[in-house]
């Protein structure tokens, strides 16, 4: 009985090795990918010259995006826009102009992530002049009348010029704040004659 024994183990031996070896080579393997397209990152339909307005309760118009071009994506219902131009009309009789290179707009049309040459426009109104901001990236929630950034960023109105690392601007209440690194030069209004 103990010769069987004996003869038995190396093969009982290698077995539970060979065993062990499939288990750790499953556990290491990355997952198998379906190949029903989800995971493919392929648009599903691009629009040339886009043109969308959306419009608020009243009826009257909230903002209107428009682009050059335009490419969804159905994997993760992203929207990819060049040459984007974002106009906000809620608020006072001031618009808000936003225009960039390229653009990505989230899923449920929330979020507007400009980025390359962003420019910021507010129209002049009531005795304040038209506001200019330039950035390389601003987060925008077109809802909210909220935009923000962490990049360095240059103001100007008529009158004044400043500089700063990061800002957030709300559109309703106008208040523009700095975040860091501020610098400034106001030149005093030459009196009219």
């Amino acid at each position: 009985m103990l010769h069987r024994i004996t003869l038995w183990f190396p093969v009982v031996l290698l077995a539970a090795v060979a065993a062990m070896t499939i288990w750790l080579d499953r556990q290491v393997q990355p997952p198998e990918r379906l190949r029903d397209g989800k995971a493919r990152h392929d648009p599903d339909y691009v629009v040339e010259n886009l043109a969308a307005t959306r419009f608020g309760p009243d009826g009257l118009p909230r903002y209107s995006l428009s682009a050059r071009h335009m490419v969804h994506y159905p994997d993760d219902d992203t929207t990819y826009l060049e040459a984007p131009r974002l106009v906000n009309f809620s608020g006072s009789n001031a618009t808000v102009t936003v225009t960039s290179k390229t653009a990505m707009v989230s899923s449920n049309g929330e979020h507007v992530y400009l980025t390359d040459e962003v420019r910021l426009v507010r129209s002049a109104y009531a005795d304040q002049s038209e506001l200019t901001m330039q950035t390389s990236y601003l987060h925008v929630i077109p809802d909210d009348d909220f935009a923000a950034t962490d990049k360095p960023v240059r103001v100007s109105d008529a009158h004044t010029l400043i500089t700063a690392v990061g800002l957030e601007f709300n559109n309703q209440t106008r208040i523009l704040k700095l975040l860091s690194n501020v610098r400034g030069r106001y030149e005093k209004p030459k009196p009219k004659r």
